[in-house]
């Protein structure tokens, strides 16, 4: 099969000659069968597997309540020991929402916080004790399993007092255990180990003490005795099961203000550190090494994100050392010294995140952000000369409706102006990247008007709906049309764009499953420059509780198209093509409808990497039942097919922990040459045809 370039705009316009006839179901709202042809001697670039790319960032807890198995929250007292609070209404995150703090058992004249003489951070509590009446301090609401309990706790005590820590699963004497703690009067790490002997969801440990004078606490720690070098093995588990390709990390905005020489060597001694992206006391636990052996468990690439907020480029050259250095350099000594003597090795580096925004840390004008973008990455090749860098790209598209500085009678941002952020990196730094970053976040039922440059509500049939995320990768690819005009040495398609943050509904449901699936089927059509993407965030892939995960609906169609579609994109074309804008083209709205030449239904098909199999992967986002007509030119299918179906009772479906799944994908077979197949409304399915 000879390769040929495969546009977008020439599969949706031309027809090749019928060689062999079949038919598979489909829905189309008069009825009547639509016509769709597969020409398999049309092929595009191949599909990165890194499109099937994750994205996770420090966004207050996130990482700490999914990823690490740490029980505990402030255990390295960032906040002051006092009485609790009134408990305030829920933020409404993705997680729980505040943190659990530290209170004291006794009065609050019992702790004090010690700045001084503090253990790590800005001080360290300090428990005064009055005799027999134990006192000290606690944390409640902990999510604990049935299982066994590993820790430590850092501690300091006058001669004579005996200290005591206690685990809390229950209200009877029974549903507790205590162990007593040695101490001397100075700083000790003493192990911990319970046996929890039920699950709660409102745990509770105490550290307390007896005599007189008083003792000091530096830090404590709690994880269940199966974890995986601090990693949640059930999550691990599930990351790997999900063979993400690629991961995104550690941020996202969060990175603006992150100094990563906080976050190596001895987790204890890391300081906690209030992130001002997030609001958030980040204890530093889960760092560099930690998250790069992470991507090792899970056999993930890592693309590893560094600050050009509040950062330097001196501070970009170690860090890159730190990583990439031998165990001769100054900080690939340090990392030596740290557990690592190998080179982590990380190619791809993230240079930056939405500098172009105003609410990064450290955002500055454009002329001066691309001279310090070059001062980074030269320092950082300086170091390493073979680290691909990908660069904040703000498009025109992304700009315009709602990630770039929103200037009253100037709604859309045009391409070549001062707001076109991608456009002067392509100018000013061009050379200095591999690839151009951009996010979209398309809003559900919002239409981006020109004429103000507001969001308007719409109300979109679901089959609109679920394009809403492909409709946002063709407003970028319009914009890279433009670019490649403006910059002819694009076309060698050396240069790519990663689509390193992207997330349409956050649902977790079989609804936002259609709409991701005609988002890869729309990335499917880019191949020739985009290379890699980041589903924000990768924990939306799993629904975690505090002692369990499955993989969620989002996961499973993830794994849907990584696991069975094709790697070589071949043309589809039809003959109902999509309908018109409805819009002015510009904003949110692409210059031409996203999907095949079969509307309402969207068609993509690739060859497998052995071209032994070719896979059609139809996504029926409407809720009547049509056929489609398939004509595949080029080869002749074997008589038996394969189908993979992603199943789900209704468009609400969720995959929840303690739930039979939902949403689930359910393997079945076809004849491929029959002459009609009928698919279920609402439904996502890829065929395989063996190729004979």
């Amino acid at each position: 099969m000879k390769k040929t370039d495969l546009s977008r705009r020439s599969a949706l316009t031309s027809l090749g000659a019928l060689s062999f006839a079949i038919t598979v179901p489909a829905y189309a709202a008069s009825g009547s069968a639509i016509g769709a042809t597969i020409d398999t001697g049309r092929l595009g670039a191949p599909i990165s597997p890194f499109i099937y790319g994750g994205f996770i960032e420090h966004i207050a807890d996130l990482i700490n309540d999914s990823l690490w198995s740490e029980v505990l929250d402030d255990r390295k007292f960032y906040w002051p020991v006092v009485k609790p609070e009134p408990a305030p209404a829920a933020a409404g995150g993705r997680r729980r929402s505040p943190a659990r703090k530290w209170h004291p058992t006794g009065s609050d004249e019992t702790v004090s916080m010690d700045p001084k003489g503090a253990y790590v951070g800005a001080h360290s509590p300090v428990i005064h004790l009055d005799g027999d009446n134990a006192l000290g301090i606690f944390q409640s609401g902990l999510g604990l399993g049935k299982q066994a309990y590993t820790g430590r706790v850092v501690v300091a005590a006058d001669p004579g007092v005996a200290v005591t820590a206690t685990l809390i699963w229950g209200d009877g004497p029974a549903q507790r255990q205590s162990v007593s703690i040695a101490t001397s009067g100075d700083w000790a790490t003493v192990p911990l180990a319970f046996d929890c002997g039920a699950a709660t969801l409102d745990g509770r440990l105490e550290i307390t003490g007896t005599g007189t004078g008083r003792f000091r606490i530096g830090a404590v720690s709690l994880m269940p005795a199966n974890n995986i070098a601090g990693f949640r093995p059930d999550v691990i588990a599930r990351l790997r099961e999900m063979d993400c390709k690629i991961m995104r990390m550690p941020g996202g905005n969060f990175i603006s203000a992150y100094d990563w020489h906080f976050t190596i060597g001895d987790r204890d001694k890391r300081p906690p550190i209030l992130d001002p992206v997030w609001n958030f006391a980040q204890p530093n636990d889960v760092g560099i090494d930690e998250l790069l052996y992470m991507a090792q468990l899970i056999k993930a690439e890592p693309y590893w994100c560094i600050s050009t907020g509040f950062d330097s480029p001196r501070s970009g050259a170690e860090i890159v050392e730190y990583i990439n250095g031998a165990a001769t350099t100054e900080w690939g000594a340090k990392r030596a010294a740290n557990g690592h003597p190998e080179p982590w090795g990380v190619k791809y580096w993230d240079v930056g995140n939405e500098m172009y925004g105003h609410w990064q840390m450290g955002h500055i004008a454009p002329e001066q952000y691309y001279v310090k973008h070059n001062l980074f990455v030269d320092a950082m090749r300086a170091v390493d000369p073979t680290i691909y860098i990908a660069a904040p790209g703000g498009f025109a598209d992304e700009m315009t409706t709602g990630q770039g500085i929103f200037i009253e009678g100037q709604p859309q941002v045009a391409i070549g102006s001062e707001r076109d952020w991608a456009y002067g990196m392509l100018k000013n730094c061009m050379g200095r990247f591999d690839a151009l970053q951009t996010h979209a976040y398309p809003p559900e039922n919002k239409h981006y008007d020109l004429s103000t440059g507001k969001l308007v509500d719409i109300q979109p049939s679901l089959n609109e709906w679920s394009r809403g995320m492909a409709q946002r990768i063709q407003t970028m690819a319009d914009c890279w049309d433009a670019y490649k005009k403006a910059f002819p040495v694009l076309n060698d398609g050396k240069i790519k764009v990663f689509f390193d943050e992207w997330a349409y509904h956050f649902g977790a449901d079989y609804k936002g499953c259609l709409a991701i699936a005609s988002g890869f089927h729309e990335f499917f059509r880019h191949t020739d420059f985009i290379e890699a993407a980041g589903y924000t965030m990768a924990t939306g892939w799993l629904d975690i509780s505090p002692t369990d995960s499955v993989i969620s609906a989002t996961g499973r169609v993830f794994q849907l198209y990584n696991q069975h579609f094709g790697v070589i994109p071949v043309a589809v074309t039809g003959t109902s093509p999509v309908p018109p804008p409805k819009y002015p083209i510009g904003g949110d709205q692409p210059s031409v409808n996203t999907g095949s030449a079969t509307w309402p239904v969207d068609v993509s098909a690739a060859l497998t990497a052995d071209r032994k199999s070719l896979i059609v992967s139809v996504v029926n986002a409407n809720e009547a039942v049509q056929t489609l007509k398939m004509t595949i030119n080029g080869v002749s299918p074997a008589k038996a097919g394969r189908t993979w179906r992603l199943a789900a009772p209704g468009l609400d479906a969720q995959n929840k922990v303690g739930a039979a799944p939902q949403v689930t994908i359910q393997e079945g077979q076809f004849n491929p040459r029959a002459g009609t197949l009928t698919l279920p409304a609402t439904s996502i399915t890829l065929f395989e045809y063996k190729l004979a």
